[in-house]
């Protein structure tokens, strides 16, 4: 489901069937670094909008966290309260997706779990291609979901 009053109407009427939210965490940087926060914002966008569709019923897509990459530190305190949040209300699972590697580093301070995957270079790609690629990505990621659930 995603972050739309439509979505969170039938959200609201079986919350039961919903038990994880999706944190897209998407870097904005300035000057240095421009190009490369954009592809991952990009990819990161597309990848968790594709993993909703996949698994919409089950997932509720929060909006991205959009940051400052160099001020990243304020950015983990801020998930960390989404997570807080999220978990303390109503969900049993918080994932947050990212390409941004430098998260990693602070993996250990989350409950809920930091999945971190490489920008591929989308800029280069037909449509196609980039769907076929997209695709298979999401199909990695939905046996994440399905092992975690399992757990």
């Amino acid at each position: 489901m995603k972050w739309v009053p439509a979505d969170l109407g039938t959200f609201e009427k079986t919350p039961e069937y919903v038990d994880t939210a999706v944190i897209p965490l998407l870097p904005v940087a300035f000057k240095d670094g421009m190009k490369e926060s954009a592809a991952m914002t990009e990819f990161t966008t597309l990848l968790t909008s594709q993993l909703e569709r996949q698994l919409q019923g089950r997932i509720l897509l929060i909006p991205g966290l959009s940051y400052l990459k160099e001020s990243r530190s304020e950015s983990l305190d801020q998930l960390k309260r989404w997570e807080t949040e999220l978990l303390d209300k109503q969900f049993k699972h918080v994932f947050a997706v990212t390409s941004d590697f430098d998260w990693k580093q602070d993996e250990g301070q989350l409950r809920g779990m930091l999945l971190w995957l490489p920008t591929l270079p989308l800029q280069h790609m037909d449509e196609k291609t980039k769907g076929s690629v997209m695709e298979d990505q999401v199909r990695q990621l939905m046996n994440l979901f399905i092992q975690k659930w399992r757990d």
